[in-house]
């Protein structure tokens, strides 16, 4: 029998919540990439004009913004992995998968969003005084450490949302 035959209306339910989960993973966290990137681009940028030797060390950022995308695209394969549509996937495995998307992917958000402001200042401040630059970089790494919460916890909902659960 086709496949809309073989599922009951919760488990549509229970499929259409994981894929929401996988999507809102990768689109949240990319933006949050993105938005980094982006800010911690034009630090580099205006530091650079001033000082051509801040180029390197402005990358930083750069690169640490844009590892938020890679973090949602591994949650977002691990709940599709997840995701079956032989019937045995319901309500509550949607709505893990749901909710493990949403919280890596609003973590990620968020952590973009600190280092692209860091970054852009960080950067420019370290033009006028080098010594900002190892109080820069703890900073960046207090955010990856937000990002990496939202990624365990995110694991963590995603696998809870693999098992069976019956009635």
């Amino acid at each position: 029998p086709p496949l809309t035959q073989r599922m009951s209306a919760s488990e549509h339910v229970g499929v259409c919540f994981g894929y929401l989960g996988a999507m809102s993973c990768l689109v949240l966290s990319c933006i949050g990439a993105a938005y980094g990137t982006a800010q911690s681009g034009l630090g580099l940028c205006r530091a650079g004009c001033r000082d051509p030797n801040m180029v390197i060390k402005g990358i930083i950022p750069v690169a640490m913004a844009g590892v938020r995308g890679i973090y949602g695209l591994v949650l977002s394969i691990i709940i599709m992995s997840g995701i079956r549509t032989d019937g045995t996937y319901g309500q509550y495995n949607g709505y893990m998968h749901l909710g493990a998307g949403l919280c890596c992917g609003a973590a990620q958000f968020a952590s973009g969003i600190a280092v692209g402001v860091v970054g852009e200042a960080g950067t420019q401040a370290t033009v006028f005084q080098s010594k900002l630059f190892a109080p820069l970089v703890l900073i960046l790494i207090f955010t990856e450490a937000l990002a990496l919460y939202g990624l365990i916890v995110g694991m963590i909902m995603a696998q809870s949302g693999q098992r069976r659960v019956d009635g």
